[in-house]
């Protein structure tokens, strides 16, 4: 065999590229690119030090209050009529408010995320705006709003001799207050990501607009809808500022958990550690509970 030329090939040449040399030699960058990365090498120092910092800084509070807890006495503690008590009713306030937040919380996500209407930017701007709201501004916004004396209150005692402030009903009021944000933007981030052609697939063979949440929107997002109630439920827990502004912090009638710890602190410490180490494993449940959907994208 005889090369382009009539002369016979060099037996010590380099052998051609299998593309016949058309895509040219692959540069040392190219190289770079197609090698796969490591996560976590490189690390630049001046991001990985305040990192780890930050890191410390939200876990050492937490483990000092592992290391400091009374493990022997924590099961004494817990069942003491006080604790006992406040636990009780931060249970029940909690899951009231959450019930109270699915049943006007999920009509509000559906109308912000399926109806345009003028001012729903400004709608939605108010309804998250408990979330940045100072706890004891919203307590007494609640006060002079629902107050026996307030723009509401002076009204439902008037006609229904019924006083809110300072009462259970005034926590369930407050937790509400604080935690139905929390919900109605999981569930109308759930309702955007949902595909409404399946309403009008339905409104199509006879449903109406009810019809179709009811039966078809409400199991589409019936996750996002728990993952919501859960956040509610957690935020009503812990819930502070409201309680104590518009509910007061009375013994088996306002005392909740966060009021309890707050109270305890001053006269038993233990008592308020292990009530502190019960709402750091609610805190923990709900991180876990709620671990694929946070963590989905990981």
């Amino acid at each position: 065999m005889t090369g382009r030329h009539g002369a016979p090939p060099d037996p010590d040449a380099p052998a051609p590229p299998p593309d016949g040399g058309r895509s040219g030699p692959r540069t040392g960058g190219a190289l770079r690119a197609a090698r796969p990365r490591t996560p976590g090498r490189g690390v630049p120092l001046p991001l990985l030090a305040p990192a780890l910092l930050g890191l410390a800084f939200l876990l050492v509070p937490l483990l000092a209050l592992l290391l400091r807890a009374p493990w022997r006495s924590l099961p004494e503690q817990l069942t003491s009529p006080e604790v006992w008590q406040a636990l009780r009713l931060s249970l029940v306030c909690a899951t009231a408010a959450t019930a109270l937040s699915l049943l006007v919380g999920v009509p509000l996500a559906w109308l912000l995320a399926r109806t345009d209407f003028p001012g729903r930017g400004l709608v939605r701007a108010l309804v998250t705006l408990p979330l940045v709201l100072p706890p004891v501004v919203g307590g007494v916004a609640l006060l002079l709003a629902l107050g026996r004396n307030g723009v509401v209150g002076r009204w439902l005692d008037a006609w229904f001799g019924v006083s809110l402030p300072f009462t259970t009903a005034g926590v369930v009021l407050a937790e509400t207050f604080v935690a139905l944000p929390f919900l109605v933007i999981s569930v109308e981030g759930t309702l955007r990501a949902a595909d409404p052609r399946y309403e009008e697939a339905a409104a199509t063979l006879g449903a109406s607009r009810f019809t179709a949440f009811r039966r078809v929107t409400l199991p589409l997002i019936a996750p996002g809808v728990a993952a919501g109630a859960v956040l509610a439920w957690a935020r009503a827990l812990g819930e502070f500022g409201a309680t104590i502004t518009f509910a007061g912090n009375f013994p088996g009638r306002t005392q909740t958990m966060p009021l309890a710890v707050y109270l305890a602190l001053q006269n038993d410490p233990a008592a308020a550690i292990a009530l502190s180490l019960v709402l750091l494993a609610v805190s923990v449940a709900v991180l876990a509970g709620l671990r694929d959907r946070w963590m989905r994208t990981a």
